[in-house]
């Protein structure tokens, strides 16, 4: 599974940083480095909704605060 997370100047200013911290602490805790790549991109051209995460290139607006939420549900569940 690839996740992706936005790290351009409008995404940057909503927390991208953050989410990117928060992911890679959630994927370390639950042991899923093996099955899950993160990786960061400049702009997904949804800038209005950022912060921009893709999963396998499929679209999600993540913010700090519902980051934790995002990763159980999307990434999770799923691998």
């Amino acid at each position: 599974m690839k996740v992706t997370v936005c790290i351009g100047s409008s995404c940057h200013i909503k927390g991208s940083h953050r989410v990117v911290e928060a992911l890679q602490k959630l994927i370390a805790e639950n042991k899923v480095g093996d099955k899950v790549t993160l990786a960061g991109t400049f702009c997904m051209g949804n800038c209005q909704q950022g912060v921009c995460v893709t999963v396998d290139e499929q679209f999600h607006s993540v913010s700090p605060e519902t980051v934790e939420e995002f990763f159980a549900k999307e990434i999770l569940a799923k691998v």
